[in-house]
């Protein structure tokens, strides 16, 4: 029980320590093929670090989801990180929930954070929160899907045995069903964390549905939006990884979950890596036009889910 207990409190300080890190790595990569000196690795930890400093300011006409969402999103993500398969053993927490329990987390934080830019009265953060609510109606229901897939492939909804199953069997993780699974959460996870090239004038347009949702916000509770941010990129990434393109590598035991951090952190150099390659290739794209992007994702995650129960999941 203890060394469960110990197991489950590297991986959740792990995510917590790191997931700040992926994302000034991916910035610091992506500025380097732009030929741009770019930020430092380390300048999330400062950005972040400088948000918690100042002090919060919420206009008088919020409303009380607008001034608690970004404390609940934050607990939403930390109780994510004992759920999600950064390492193959279980976490303290992990039996409470399976993989639709997960996708119903993620989609609550969206909920929240839609709704908080709503009770602000701002008319810039309703028309992003407005976006992100046409987006979200596309690409919420893909995660759910895309979960559902690889369950009845492998028989099972919990994300740690589905990782432990593909590891070890390479006919479930080269079957049709799994593929397109996984290109369908690739596709997912390129828009949710902000990926996708959006063409706009002035300002940019997905930009505006990403950072008009928390256009209100400031210190202390920019902080929490932000460190939510990365950790829900982080996570996100992880099950990418660990459970759809490279289930292999992570180690069993106590020292197993530390050697674990610098082989996740190997395998996110190598999305990462992947993610600029995509995102330098894909063309940039109207705001309209992300729904098609999005119907591409979803389409492919029910075909999966098809193939497998019309018997051509091989």
């Amino acid at each position: 029980m203890m060394q469960v207990i110990f197991e489950s409190a590297i991986q959740v300080l792990g995510i917590l320590l790191i997931s700040p890190l992926i994302a000034g790595i991916y910035e610091n990569i992506k500025a380097k093929t732009e030929f741009r000196k770019g930020p430092p690795i380390f300048q999330p930890y400062y950005d972040l670090a400088k948000y918690i400093r100042k002090e919060s300011i919420i206009s008088s006409g919020s409303g009380a989801i607008h001034r608690n969402a970004p404390v609940m999103v934050l607990s939403i993500m930390v109780l994510l990180a004992f759920l999600i398969p950064v390492q193959p053993r279980y976490t303290i927490f992990a039996p409470l929930a399976d993989f639709l329990g997960g996708a119903m987390l993620f989609t609550l934080a969206s909920v929240l954070t839609i709704l908080a830019a709503l009770d602000n009265n701002s008319n810039f953060s309703a028309m992003s929160a407005g976006r992100s609510a046409i987006f979200s109606a596309l690409a919420e229901p893909t995660l759910i899907v895309v979960f559902f897939a690889v369950a009845i492939e492998t028989g099972t909804n919990n994300p740690y045995i589905t990782s432990a199953d593909l590891s070890t069997n390479s006919y479930l993780f080269l079957s049709l069903t799994h593929i397109l699974a996984s290109i369908a959460f690739l596709l997912f996870f390129i828009f949710e964390t902000g990926k996708l090239p959006v063409e706009g004038g002035g300002l940019s347009e997905l930009g505006m549905i990403e950072e008009g949702r928390i256009y209100e916000y400031g210190g202390r509770n920019l902080f929490f939006i932000k460190y939510s941010s990365m950790i829900k990129q982080y996570l996100l990434g992880s099950l990418l990884l660990n459970v759809f393109i490279f289930p292999w590598g992570l180690q069993s035991g106590l020292m197993g979950s530390i050697i674990d951090i610098p082989i996740m952190l190997f395998k996110w150099l190598l999305l990462i890596v992947l993610l600029i390659v995509l995102e330098q290739s894909i063309a940039r794209i109207r705001i309209f036009k992300i729904t098609d992007f999005l119907s591409l994702s979803f389409i492919l995650s029910v075909l999966s889910v098809t193939l497998f129960v019309a018997g051509g999941f091989s």
